[in-house]
């Protein structure tokens, strides 16, 4: 949830009620699906106001308000992005985070699967917090370890800043990874058997692969930078095969999944 492309920006909370309804409707969608999902991801700038400013307080009250009718059996999972920590964010601001939306990185398994959640930020603009990236590098470090002791059946990583938006060794700017900074994570992807990441960010659909690493990145519930429309990504995981498509919160709402995702997950089970 993030400002909309037009609108009041200094203010701050531009189109706020717009976004309020829209992310209702994105709740509506998914508490339809048949079958449930076995989590609901937020790929970060869970609220628009930055660190420090008058309305986030209020935005955050009223995001929270949204999601608590998510169905009870679909857990959610925060991811922290720019909006949420900053964009070079502070030890203060990741611990705002922190004890609002839970941790910042994490891990966790889902029927033989095993999702890694990080922030980005700290591979954006770690100057203030040096000592809080080295932490999360450390712990990544270990947790791609379990997950190859383990023999997971794939790895996938949360993030809200894209590696990429179309190639892998394309420029850097505000809506990837430095050139270094991105090969770096790619590289220890890529050994680790890591099959996809899936960003936000850009309020655009992209995406592209590295060494059979795919780099997701899906548009916005709310403000769009580009021709997608409002909608949410559906990502199918079965024992061989990670499937997704980008759905418009009307088309999920009113027609649900399509058959050959349906038939995906019929098979796997």
């Amino acid at each position: 949830m993030k400002a909309w492309a037009v609108g009041d920006t200094n203010n701050g909370d531009d189109e706020w009620v717009e976004e309020i309804k829209l992310a209702q409707q994105a709740v509506q969608a998914i508490n339809k699906l048949n079958p449930k999902p076995k989590f609901f991801v937020l790929c970060g700038d869970l609220i628009h106001g930055m660190p420090g400013t008058q309305w986030r307080k209020d935005q955050e009250r009223d995001l929270k308000n949204v999601l608590k009718g998510t169905h009870q059996d679909i857990p959610l999972v925060f991811v922290s992005g720019n909006h949420d920590i900053g964009n070079t964010p502070t030890r203060e601001t990741i611990e705002h985070y922190c004890s609002n939306w839970g941790d910042d990185y994490f891990s966790f398994w889902v029927g033989g699967v095993f999702f890694l959640v990080l922030n980005s930020q700290l591979y954006f603009d770690s100057s203030k917090c040096p000592e809080l990236k080295q932490a999360q590098d450390a712990w990544l470090s270990e947790q791609l370890a379990i997950a190859e002791q383990q023999k997971c059946k794939h790895i996938i990583v949360f993030q809200h800043i894209p590696l990429f938006l179309r190639k892998p060794d394309e420029d850097h700017d505000y809506f990837n990874l430095e050139k270094s900074v991105r090969q770096e994570l790619m590289e220890k992807f890529h050994k680790a058997g890591v099959k996809a990441v899936f960003s936000g960010h850009c309020h655009r659909n992209a995406g592209g692969s590295y060494e059979g690493l795919e780099m997701v990145v899906s548009s916005a519930i709310g403000c769009q930078l580009g021709e997608d429309t409002h909608g949410l990504r559906v990502v199918v995981v079965t024992d061989k095969k990670i499937a997704h498509r980008y759905y418009s919160l009307d088309e999920l709402g009113s027609q649900g999944i399509e058959h050959e995702l349906l038939a995906m997950l019929a098979e796997h089970n």
